[in-house]
């Protein structure tokens, strides 16, 4: 799969089947259409392509936007590479991008830069300068410009959607297993590992600090959660604390993972947590030697729920 920054990039002599949308958390329905994209492009000998836009257009349109997406660009990426797609396109979405009629977008865009011939798209799906052309627009637009477009039923779509909203109140209430189940695979964070208080080597459970530069990416509920990692090519198991510290007095939020069976310096180097089960809710101790024996707890909780996966 080759990813670009910008439809300006494609330069496939092929043309494409083509799917529009943010496919956050790239979840089990997500993937069922991007299948019927692989699959409709194999059919056809036409190359298969997601178009999808950065900054989410909230972000860029709604300028107060808090929102939070369940997966990063890179994260994205590296789940859309197992599906074979073969051109994963992330056009910037700018307030001048946001301005384009709807007949600039489907013929400049989508017709002349990505070559559609067929479109996979939503029922519901909206495009153009204040989102006022509809599916119907598209299928016009398709006669006039030579492409097919394939409806994605209300079923299928609300299906997805139902999924992506489950997911996120999942992630919101530390209820991991449903939002694995729902997502098709372990929920994931990535950053890098900085330099921490150290707190945790203190009471013997020194801690990898994560730093996600992200803030637009969704964070669990605080609390206690069993993770896993590669760390030099090896599988790895921990628990992550998310949360201020507050037995310590902290405010600041923080992700903080004591790895099991490894002392490996990990300061400065990029990680990646995959969240596997909440073990229990974010506390405040009386003291330190209070903290250490509920960490002792989530420990062994912990090596009781990777013994069957190890």
């Amino acid at each position: 799969m080759e990813q670009l920054t910008t439809t300006a990039e494609f330069k496939s002599n092929t043309q494409s089947v083509i799917t529009i949308g943010t496919f956050d958390g790239v979840h089990v329905g997500h993937r069922a259409i991007m299948e019927r994209l692989v699959s409709a492009a194999k059919e056809q000998g036409l190359v298969s392509t997601v178009l999808t836009f950065f900054p989410h257009p909230r972000m860029v349109l709604q300028k107060n936007s808090d929102i939070k997406l369940i997966n990063t660009l890179s994260e994205k990426k590296q789940l859309l590479e197992d599906i074979g797609l073969d051109y994963f396109v992330v056009e910037p979405f700018t307030y001048e991008f946001s301005r384009l009629s709807a007949l600039e977008y489907v013929r400049d865009i989508l017709v002349t830069q990505l070559k559609a011939k067929k479109i996979i798209i939503g029922y519901d799906h909206r495009f153009g300068r204040n989102r006022n052309a509809d599916i119907q627009d598209l299928k016009k637009y398709g006669v006039e410009f030579g492409f097919e477009v394939e409806e994605i039923s209300a079923q299928q779509l609300d299906e997805v959607s139902v999924s992506s909203t489950k997911i996120r109140k999942a992630l919101a209430q530390g209820d991991i297993h449903t939002a694995n189940t729902y997502l098709g695979y372990a929920f994931t964070i990535e950053g890098t590992v900085t330099q921490g208080k150290a707190l945790g080597r203190t009471i013997g459970y020194p801690t990898a600090n994560l730093h996600v530069p992200q803030t637009y990416k969704l964070i669990p509920k605080n609390g206690v959660y069993v993770v896993k990692a590669q760390i030099n090519n090896s599988l790895t198991y921990g628990i992550t604390s998310i949360g201020t510290n507050p037995t310590v007095g902290g405010t600041a939020k923080s992700i903080e993972t004591f790895f099991l069976d490894t002392n490996t310096d990990l300061y400065g180097k990029e990680l990646q947590l995959q969240f596997l089960q909440h073990i229990r809710e974010e506390a405040t101790f009386k003291d330190l030697e209070s903290l250490k024996q509920a960490i002792q707890k989530d420990e062994a909780f912990a090596r009781d729920y990777i013994q069957p996966l190890a």
